[in-house]
């Protein structure tokens, strides 16, 4: 169940040497290493030196401990960036990212690709059946400081060959892009460039065409790797460790190719660069908000295709958020089970020992550098210990579904239209919400089937595709759209129907005009209360009878059979008010919690975390049988029962 991450290239012989079994008396069976290894293990090109990792790995190996081994594309050595410096990526303005930090180079650079074939293949050849690997980690967080979308001349030509193959001729590409506009017209793809430095802002539908290109390139360059893990390493699990809050490219598709998803946990560094520190609830700064952590959990359980780890799990202050408080007391261990009961299979802590050199010096780990505990090492201990007592049932399918789309959030970002107009942020309203009613959420792909649920709840998909729609149509449950869904063809144009475009065959409306506007400028009406919204606001003609209504009595969301379309930005009070009436009528249960106070299902067993900064009461049957905790539940404590 626990893991830690691990890098033994910074540390002595003795270290590594009592370090090993002193993680096995803690509790950890799993151990990430490598991934950032590659000048360790080829300091010189065709150079090679394995002594100190075979001594690591057969260290892991008397001590049972299972390892991920990390490919260590990541961090390319500074040999390979002279000897081929085009592999170096170039940034939105034109300038190259130099060697000496992490994630140097282009994901459509060959040279790469080549050395990044040769690296992995040796790799695989000298440990992909030693015993003590388990499973491989490809590279490390894909797209990390904003490296997905290049702008390098290798990007530009494979950018035109991939243009090239999604429409077959230059006519065909005009009439998608609308190049009539501004006389932007193309007479072969040879003439088409990549979409930065404009004057003011690029073609839309070229900017979308060039997202989803770069979001192809990193799908293509981790199959790479696959292809040949697989070959190589027989019977081992392929995984790679996502981020929080990152959408620059298709994690749905890119996991296709992996046994399994894992994800980087950091609840105080997500949860403070989401909101801002101005915003949040005094208790959230130490605890995290209560739903930071859980989306991205249910989210990469189905990104993994009901398979997740936590593979990097914050245990104390980061060094890269605005702000990096010391975690309150209980956290990790709370972290810990929140994620164990959102279905983690594993949760690995970031890291074992705080390094006292280079750009982690200030990134704590579950040791302090001279070796002495810090505060989370002995609540891993704790955690430790009640999770060998704890029987794990498997994760059952929940009842509501929420869908998230990654293209989505790529419309959102080309033209938000407005300040504040964030596809992430509108979803966490429709997701926290939800959670604050006691539910439990799928986060699913728009491809995703949705056989099974009661309640789809689908914060924006500007595109419905065919297969979306035809999905939609075919689902026997309530489904709820907010703003903008329907609103931009394949090729990011307006609907010749007008917006929701293909959606109109399931609600007859038409949104005729939108407008941004500031936070809580307009009012809502449902049910005799009152609502402040902003944001974004639809103008729509229908023949429907609205339920509810802006301030002038125009209307503001619409039904039709079992079809809701919310025509602006909803917030969090009317979200939840909405959904705990909705909800009865599905046949769930909701529950309005206390404040700070989030469940999560697990088989028959009820997970109860407290977030709040005070002692919170669980409205458990008088027959539930705790396993941990009690009915009252202290700040920052976790209370399991079984129904």
């Amino acid at each position: 169940m626990l893991g830690v991450c691990y890098y033994p290239e910074h540390w002595s012989k003795e270290q590594i040497t009592s370090d090993i079994p002193r993680m096995r008396e803690l509790g950890i069976q799993w151990v990430r290493i490598g991934e950032f290894a590659w000048s360790l293990i080829e300091p010189a090109p065709g150079k090679f030196e394995w002594q100190w990792l075979d001594e690591v790995l057969n260290l892991f190996e008397l001590e049972e401990l299972k390892v991920i081994l990390g490919t260590p594309t990541a961090t390319p050595p500074k040999w390979l960036v002279d000897r081929c410096p085009d592999i170096l990526p170039v940034d939105k303005e034109g300038r190259i990212r130099k060697f000496g930090s992490r994630r140097h180079y282009c994901f459509s650079n060959s040279n790469y690709r080549e050395e990044v074939r040769r690296i992995v293949s040796i790799l695989a050849q000298r440990y992909g059946n030693h015993r003590a690997v388990s499973g491989w980690q490809l590279d490390n967080e894909y797209g990390c400081h904003d490296t997905v979308r290049c702008y390098c001349p290798s990007c530009q030509k494979a950018f035109r060959m991939w243009l090239e193959n999604r429409y077959g001729d230059i006519d065909t590409l005009n009439e998608a892009w609308g190049t009539s506009f501004w006389s932007q017209r193309y007479r072969s793809f040879k003439e088409i460039e990549l979409p930065n430095l404009t004057v003011t802002t690029p073609n839309p539908s070229h900017l979308m065409d060039y997202f989803r290109f770069s979001s192809n390139q990193v799908c293509s360059f981790n199959q790479l790797q696959v292809e040949i893990l697989r070959e190589l390493s027989p019977h081992r699990f392929i995984t790679h460790n996502f981020m929080g809050g990152f959408v620059d490219f298709d994690h749905f598709t890119l996991a296709q190719d992996l046994d399994l998803a894992s994800w980087d946990s950091y609840p105080l560094g997500h949860t403070i660069s989401f909101f801002g520190s101005t915003d949040l609830e005094e208790s959230y700064i130490r605890r995290g908000h209560p739903d930071i952590s859980a989306f991205s959990n249910d989210l990469y359980r189905e990104v993994g295709g009901g398979r997740f780890w936590i593979m990097e799990q914050q245990a104390g202050p980061v060094n890269w958020a605005p702000y990096n408080p010391i975690p309150a007391p209980g956290m990790v261990r709370l972290w810990t089970l929140e994620a164990i009961a959102h279905g983690a299979e594993v949760v690995s802590y970031f890291r074992w020992r705080q390094v006292p050199f280079a750009q982690e010096q200030m990134h704590s780990g579950l040791l302090h550098p001279d070796s002495t505990p810090g505060p989370g090492f002995y609540e891993v201990q704790k955690v430790a210990r009640e999770l060998a007592n704890i029987e794990l049932p498997s994760v059952r399918k929940s009842s509501v579904a929420l869908i998230f789309d990654y293209e989505a959030a790529w419309v959102f970002e080309i033209q938000p239209h407005g300040e504040g107009v964030s596809y992430l942020h509108l979803v966490f309203q429709f997701y926290s919400a939800l959670r604050q009613l006691g539910l439990d959420v799928d986060v699913l792909s728009p491809r995703a089937s949705l056989e099974g649920y009661k309640l789809v709840v689908v914060p924006s998909l500007p595109i419905v595709s065919k297969e979306a729609l035809e999905s939609l149509q075919d689902f026997a449950g309530i489904v709820v759209f907010g703003p903008r869904t329907g609103s931009k063809t394949e090729t990011y144009s307006i609907p010749p129907i007008l917006p929701p475009g293909p959606l109109q065959e399931l609600i007859s409306l038409k949104v005729t005009q939108v407008e941004s506007l500031p936070p809580q400028m307009e009012k809502v009406h449902w049910q005799n209360r009152e609502y402040p919204v902003g944001i974004w606001k639809e103008w729509v003609e229908t023949e429907l009878q609205p339920e509810m209504t802006f301030a002038d009595g125009r209307g503001a969301a619409f039904r039709y059979d079992r079809y809701y379309y919310f025509a602006f930005w909803p917030g969090e009070a009317l979200l939840v008010d909405f959904f705990a009436w909705l909800v009865k009528g599905a046949g769930l249960n909701p529950e309005r919690l206390p404040k700070g106070l989030r469940l999560r299902r697990r088989g028959d067993l009820v997970f109860a975390f407290n977030f709040a900064d005070q002692a919170s009461e669980v409205t458990a049957p008088a027959t539930a049988h705790f396993l941990l905790g009690s009915r009252e539940i202290q700040p920052g404590e976790v209370a399991i029962w079984r129904e």
